[in-house]
């Protein structure tokens, strides 16, 4: 009937449904303690409960010195065991804190995370690294060897204050394993569950950003650059990116790379940068044959190069672990993992997944057997 619409896309059309996060971004070198008080001020916040790890405690110091802070807690861990979550939160709720400022890396934000979860206080995060996690909805808790996630709006921070002065005193090496966890929400972003042209933009300008950078990280050899501040600038460029993929992996869900990791790091607590940085060039070459769009949005930033090989070749110039038994996995724990890993594979993974096939994943990752073009690691 002439003028009658159809419910049914046409074919070739686009449709998707997507939902951005709100968050209030603050960013400038040397300009942390500033951003921050004007960050608490704006929500009206009078009693500060500041979580920052004994690593970051004189930053935490300096930078929240005007603030009206009730408690401090320092005893952090990756991972969030969930011993350490109910301390926090009590603490949380005997000081009658009525807002939480975390400072440090992922594990600062993620008991941050805990506490607003538990007790639905607002959050604000000051990053020292490249992590990613103070963008993101995602909060992740340990019981038992079982790493639980999961999303939910009151753990996503109010603000965030980004300051890359901050991490100057950040070795090369973390820089770099740090920076590939943030290179690996943009990598998942391609393919993950809610993934669609707006989060995958988001991961292809983020990782735009990231790979240059990291690549020039590589090409210096050591932490000093030229007197200008190049060095400095280097790590704007990476803050900048790992909120780029994380915004991106925040809207697109977990995809196969960080459900791996997840189980990984809560049953054998390996180290959360490093492992995300050996696993990614493995999972990327599993699914990239299936995902030809995302392989060659990966391809281009390697100049053409297969995307896998790429991540990989970077991950050895920057003199990154190769290989999971390097950080403590074992041989007889392979066959345990990919049992664990399976039933929170998404269904909508771009290939297919059996337990056998992250067997094969995981014992290349952990012999740091080089990648294969074809998809399979073997």
């Amino acid at each position: 009937m002439s003028g009658a619409q159809s419910d049914v896309p046409s074919p070739g059309l686009t449709s998707f449904d997507h939902t951005s996060l709100g968050q209030r971004v603050l960013f400038g070198s040397h300009r942390a303690a500033e951003n921050i008080a004007r960050a608490v001020t704006d929500l009206g916040a009078q009693r500060v409960l500041v979580v920052a790890g004994r690593s970051s405690a004189l930053v935490a110091g300096d930078v929240t010195r005007a603030l009206p802070v009730v408690a401090s807690i320092d005893e952090v861990a990756q991972h969030v065991p969930a011993e350490r979550a109910a301390a926090a939160v009590e603490v949380a709720e005997s000081s009658g804190a009525d807002l939480v400022v975390t400072i440090g890396g992922g594990s600062a934000t993620g008991l941050g995370k805990a506490v607003a979860l538990h007790t639905g206080l607002p959050l604000v995060a000051i990053p020292t690294t490249f992590a990613g996690s103070e963008a993101t909805d995602v909060w992740g808790i340990t019981t038992d060897g079982v790493k639980k996630t999961g999303s939910d709006p009151r753990v996503l921070p109010r603000a965030v204050v980004y300051d890359a002065a901050l991490t100057l005193g950040l070795p090369r090496g973390s820089v770099a394993v740090s920076s590939l966890n943030a290179v690996a929400h943009g990598v998942d972003g391609l393919w993950a569950p809610r993934a669609d042209p707006i989060n995958r933009a988001l991961s292809t300008e983020g990782l735009r950003t990231l790979v240059p950078a990291l690549q020039r990280l590589a090409q210096a050899g050591s932490q000093d650059d030229d007197e200008a501040g190049g060095q400095l600038a280097l790590r704007e460029q990476l803050l900048h990116g790992a909120h780029l993929t994380a915004v991106a992996f925040a809207s697109a869900g977990s995809g196969l790379h960080h459900k791996v990791c997840h189980v990984l790091g809560g049953a054998f607590g390996l180290p959360h940068a490093e492992m995300h940085a050996i696993v990614l060039p493995h999972v990327t070459a599993f699914n990239a044959p299936a995902a030809p769009d995302a392989a060659a949005r990966l391809a281009e930033l390697f100049d053409g190069v297969p995307a896998a090989t790429g991540l990989r070749q970077l991950l050895a110039d920057l003199g990154g672990p190769q290989a999971l038994r390097d950080v403590g996995l074992t041989e007889r724990d392979l066959r345990r993992a990919a049992e664990l890993v399976l039933p929170n594979v998404p269904p909508s993974n771009p290939r297919p997944v059996d337990v056998d096939a992250l067997e094969a994943l995981l014992r290349a990752a952990w012999a740091g057997d080089p990648v294969t073009e074809e998809g399979a690691d073997r």
